[in-house]
């Protein structure tokens, strides 16, 4: 549970007051004399092994030497197997907590969850916990270097303080930072001093699934109750790191590795480390004091030194005298255990106080009030646009379309994709300039259920961009992929606000009005029928964001009530878990929305008289006499990288009938949605320079069957798509498609040099025949007339005779000749 463990909060410090008239005269006193009556306790999570034994006993010394009021409670989670063999049970004040290491429903193993469970097992079995005020929760790797006095802090009713957690929760992107550090769009990177009104916290409800109730608690019961943190980023500090000027930390968190000069220390390297139970035996020594001094001329880099002195030596002072108490021999003399217990030693590490440079916190980020937002002389705010997407040919032409529209519509700000793609299909993928993206770990597989569920991609993509990109605006319009924009989208023309986000009906959610809602919403009157387009703060956003996917998960679980009569999904598959995730996790901030029924239409719905809607979603098959349009049946069809592919042709609206007028809107809405579609296409296939498809001489032309696509699953022959402004595509396939001119095409496809190259190559192989023949008749001859020459007179008379009359060597030479002419 270190900095390694960076998906769980470090420390916190919870705050709890006792309603009512004595709460506001304890407040009084608390301002006049800087004290109160409150009743602090201070909590640290550990398990069973040496690693945590050794960091409690440094953090029981520094507790001690911190002087920090009230009682200490270590929550030890162990598993009755590691009980047994346990020797550790009296280094500290402890609460057994059952171990959620291993995770009761799917069997993973992350041992870090332990903390968070052990604090709300504690919550609801100790008797302690019901006589507390201020709960300060710690790591075990940690030293107190100071009393932490939450008052004095600033914390105060609803509104906790949290340090800084510069380690940023949400770089990691394997499965679980990515769902568990994301509690933090909440607890904004926070996690070392969280100060919240303790009364509150108990009385909120874990959020709960259909899993086990404490192995799905999250930190987000700290901000169901609306919560909003003051972040301070100079109360705690990692040995290594320097420290401001004027700041005096309290706390050290010695997650990293620190040194000094040649000598260095890692907790990661005493993992097994049995160091608590061999009698004398302590960490390596670090130098002195005084060998420090001079190391350093600067003097926040000196002061780092020495905090990362201290760090070790009240380790090593926590481990002496703990030997001391298991009755261990007193260890020989040395000059550094003197040092341990010398005068300096005890000044230099005595207990510290908060400096006021060290209480001062972030700033808070600034936002735009509604009256402010109505004055005609104030600017409007900023908006950015997003929309999720997957790796794949279905969402790549959905982003295309989508991403002209924006071009086109006057939407303010800017736009940008949450791709969601697993490493393998990102490695495949070719649409990366389609549009600014932010690239997002794939949430299709659920990676602790096993789950295929590809919406959640959506919430997870949402609360990913959130906590990992810079975000310069101050409303978010969420859309889908499916959508074409007709115009701007925009807070100020639709009246959304802070606490009042705008979306559009999804009348058929109808769970929020049924023991759905009651289910999965502590207020299920606030649960709004509402999904597509949504237009929210961004610090709606941010405490929602979280709300949102957890939800989804916890509707997506909940399959007892997945029925048609409950969830209104005709499938009664699930599907629309994350529509559901939406509206119960607004429904928990209490975010009543404002649903306009004049920003979305779906094509092929009659439009209402003189409503300028701003979005088409074509989720939904529509039609205009034989022509119809419908995504699903265009799933696996790469309209994108096959140049001049798009789909069919809407009617000409010159051939609609006009003698009913809402038909004739309709039908018009749909049409100027699939041109609209296709229109994107042809500029991408522009963009992309895709050569002119009315050229058939081109050597380097596309196929013009690229361009003449039809829904997959069905015949080619039953639709051909093309375009009016490439009239003679359609002739050109067909003559492409008769069985003569596709021999002809053949034989003009092989080029005439190809067939005198192959000519060439065989005249020379045949020379090269020849030539070897020649030459071995030349040697043969040689080698005859030099053995000609030894022979005797009578021999050589004798055989030239032969030769000469018999005939015999002549017809071997010319048949050889004949044999070559004819190869020739």
């Amino acid at each position: 549970m270190g900095v390694e463990r960076i998906a769980v909060l470090g420390v916190v410090v919870v705050v709890t007051m006792v309603m009512g008239s004595a709460w506001v005269i304890a407040q009084e006193a608390a301002v006049a004399g800087r004290e109160a009556p409150w009743r602090i306790h201070t909590l640290f999570s550990v398990e069973c092994q040496n690693y945590f034994d050794w960091q409690t006993v440094g953090h029981m010394h520094s507790y001690r030497k911190a002087r920090q009021p009230g009682p200490i409670t270590r929550l030890l989670s162990c598993t009755e197997e590691e009980k047994k063999s346990y020797r550790g049970m009296e280094l500290a004040p402890t609460f057994e907590v059952p171990s959620m290491s291993t995770h009761p429903k799917t069997g993973d193993w992350y041992p870090a969850i332990n903390k968070p469970a052990g604090v709300f097992h504690w919550l609801k079995h100790s008797k302690e916990a019901q006589n507390v005020d201020w709960v300060v929760i710690l790591d075990a790797d940690m030293i107190i270097r100071g009393p932490i006095i939450p008052w004095e802090l600033g914390a105060e009713k609803g509104r906790p303080v949290a340090a800084y957690y510069g380690l940023s929760l949400f770089g990691a992107l394997h499965r679980f930072p990515f769902l568990y550090s994301c509690i933090c769009t909440l607890l904004p990177t926070i996690g070392h001093l969280l100060l919240i009104f303790w009364n509150t916290y108990m009385q909120s409800e874990p959020v709960v699934t259909t899993h086990d109730t404490t192995s799905k608690f999250h930190w987000t019961n700290l901000h169901l109750v609306g919560l909003r943190h003051k972040i301070n980023d100079n109360l705690m500090i990692y040995p290594g790191y320097i420290p401001r000027d004027g700041i005096e930390p309290i706390l050290m968190h010695y997650g990293l590795p620190f040194s000094v000069g040649n000598w260095s220390f890692s907790k990661l390297e005493h993992h097994e480390d049995n160091i608590v139970y061999d009698c004398g035996r302590l960490f390596p020594e670090p130098p002195y004091p005084r060998e420090v001094q001079g190391m350093e001329t600067d003097p926040n880099k000196r002061r780092a030194l020495f905090l990362n002195l201290e760090c070790i030596n009240t380790l090593n002072e926590g481990l002496l005298l703990q030997h001391a108490a298991y009755g261990c021999p007193k260890p020989k003399w040395s000059k550094y255990l003197s040092f341990l217990k010398s005068k300096t030693f005890a000044e230099l590490s005595q207990p510290r106080s908060v400096t006021p440079k060290s209480l001062q916190m972030m700033e808070v980020e600034h936002t735009q009030t509604q009256e402010q937002a109505n004055d005609p002389g104030t600017p409007y705010p900023k908006i950015h646009t997003i929309f999720s997407t997957e790796c794949s040919p279905y969402f790549d032409w959905q982003t295309v379309g989508l991403v002209h529209s924006f071009h086109l519509s006057g939407q303010p700000g800017n736009i940008t994709r949450l791709l969601s793609c697993t490493e393998e299909d990102l490695k495949q993928y070719k649409g990366h300039d389609l549009a600014p993206t932010h690239y997002v770990p794939s949430m299709s597989r659920h990676p602790l259920t096993g789950d295929w569920y590809p919406a959640i991609n959506k919430p997870a993509a949402v609360l990913h961009w959130l906590n990992h990109a810079k975000i310069d605006a101050e409303y978010i319009v969420i859309l889908d992929a499916d959508m074409i924009i007709r115009g701007p989208i925009t807070p100020w023309e639709f009246n959304a606000a802070r606490g009042r986000p705008v979306s559009t009906p999804y009348d058929y959610l109808i769970g929020c009005d049924n023991d759905l809602a009651k289910m999965h919403t502590r207020h299920p009157d606030a649960c709004n029928k509402v999904g597509g387009v949504i237009i929210m703060h961004i610090n709606d956003l941010r405490r929602f964001a979280l709300l949102w996917l957890h939800k989804t998960e916890e509707v997506r679980a909940d399959t007892a009530h997945w029925s048609r009569n409950i969830t209104g999904d005709v499938y009664e598959s699930g599907w629309i878990s994350e529509m559901y995730g939406y509206s119960f996790g607004a429904a928990e901030l209490n975010l009543h929305h404002i649903i306009s029924n004049e920003i979305l239409i779906y094509p092929g719905y009659v439009p209402a008289p003189g409503v300028k809607y701003r979005v088409f979603h074509y989720g939904l098959e529509f039609s205009v006499g034989n022509w119809s349009f419908d995504k699903a049946k265009w799933r696996s069809a790469d309209l994108v990288n096959k140049c001049w592919a798009k789909f069919p042709e809407p009617p000409d609206p010159s051939t609609l009938d006009r003698t009913d007028e809402n038909a004739l809107q309709r039908d018009l809405l749909s049409i100027e949605c699939g041109n609209a579609l296709n229109e994107a296409l042809r500029l991408h296939h522009e963009k992309k320079k895709c050569p002119d498809p009315t050229s058939i001489s081109s050597p380097v032309r596309e196929s013009p069957d690229s361009i003449l696509l039809s829904p997959p699953n069905q015949e080619t022959a039953s639709e051909v798509t093309t375009s009016r402004k490439f009239g003679k595509i359609e002739e050109i396939s067909t003559l492409i498609r008769s069985p003569d001119l596709k021999n002809k095409s053949r034989e003009l496809s092989q080029p005439a040099m190809a067939k005198e190259t192959f000519t060439s190559m065989r005249f020379w192989i045949i020379g090269l025949w020849a030539f070897s023949i020649f030459v071995f008749i030349t040697v043969m001859s040689v080698m005859l007339s030099s053995r000609k020459g030894q022979k005797k007179k009578g021999r050589s008379f004798k055989t030239k005779r032969r030769a000469s009359h018999s005939g015999i060597w002549e017809p071997i030479g010319n048949d050889r000749h004949l044999r070559s002419a004819e190869i020739a």
